[in-house]
């Protein structure tokens, strides 16, 4: 028999609700960063890792002060250096390169597929069985996408660059599910702190050594308004979540983590509306619900057959 599904508890819910609604808030710190600073993508990100650097640092140094801590294998070093580098790191680039171009509510649409992909790799590299129940999921989902596409696409039909920024998005929410996929597969063996503090570390040395390739230090602009939007894509919008949704996986189960996270995209395009200006609009909101009825299909889909035999 399986185990039980973990319950909701209030504090557990509380958190985890939390740690999506700042999540959320990260697409409203890059537009905002790119409309009163004019970086470029790379040296935003950049900035972004610089500032959440010691907060990792910190996770291993108190990881490794651990008594009857398991070291790492070669192949989990490997597998860990590769999910930061390929998932994390390249994950994070082409998102902030997609939100030069298309709405933050776009940019949350389209990213929150990331679980359809997720079932996808799992369904065809790892041969799990897609039932029903998910594949209508599936179906509504990439269905409420497609309506939203088309009245975003009717709202900005002069941006030359909307396409581009859509694919660039997309790739982002693709590389996405493959380190969720590959966290799935670790995490129980070495640790949520110590796989996420670690991976952290990987994609933050492929960032800073993209940068210091193609840019130099002394031409970022260390603005008060710059350093500000830095600092807070650092800790709003990815370690304080980040921590959060580690906890709340431990306290109530990563499946009722993705039911509650469907918050996301609704966090998001509120806030874009009110703090952004960018419009909302029918095919918007009709795409948004079909997106997250599909995810949380997936959600209840997976913790239902974890209460079977």
């Amino acid at each position: 028999m399986a185990a039980p599904a973990q319950k909701i508890t209030f504090a557990g819910f509380i958190i985890t609700l939390t740690g999506a609604i700042f999540f959320s808030t990260k697409a409203i710190f890059v537009k905002l960063a790119f409309q009163q600073t004019g970086v470029d993508a790379l040296t935003l990100l950049s900035l972004r890792m610089l500032f959440s650097l010691p907060f990792y640092l910190l996770a291993v140094w108190l990881v490794s002060r651990k008594e009857n801590t398991q070291p790492l294998t070669n192949r989990q070093w490997i597998l860990i250096i590769l999910m930061g580098i390929l998932g994390y790191y390249l994950s994070s680039l082409f998102d902030f390169i997609g939100l030069q171009y298309v709405s933050a509510g776009l940019e949350r649409l389209i990213l929150f597929l990331y679980p359809t992909f997720a079932v996808l790799i799992n369904t065809f590299f790892f041969r799990t069985k897609l039932n029903r129940t998910q594949l209508i999921a599936l179906l509504l989902a990439y269905l409420g996408i497609a309506i939203a596409y088309v009245g975003e696409l009717n709202v900005d039909k002069t941006n030359p660059e909307f396409f581009y920024g859509s694919l660039m998005i997309f790739l982002c929410a693709v590389t996405y599910s493959i380190y969720l996929v590959g966290t799935g597969r670790l995490v129980p063996k070495v640790g949520v702190t110590r796989y996420t503090a670690y991976a952290m570390l990987a994609a933050t040395a492929g960032i800073f050594i993209q940068f210091l390739l193609t840019r130099r230090i002394g031409d970022i602009p260390f603005s008060p308004s710059l350093v500000g939007y830095g600092t807070a894509l650092a800790i709003i919008a990815t370690v304080l979540p980040s921590f959060m949704m580690s906890n709340g996986m431990k306290t109530i189960g990563s499946n009722n983590v993705a039911i509650i996270t469907s918050i996301g995209p609704v966090s998001t395009i509120a806030q874009a509306h009110f703090i952004l200006g960018e419009p909302i609009f029918t095919e918007q909101v009709l795409g948004t619900a079909l997106v997250m009825a599909g995810i949380v299909m997936i959600g209840w889909q997976t913790r239902y057959g974890a209460e079977q035999d």
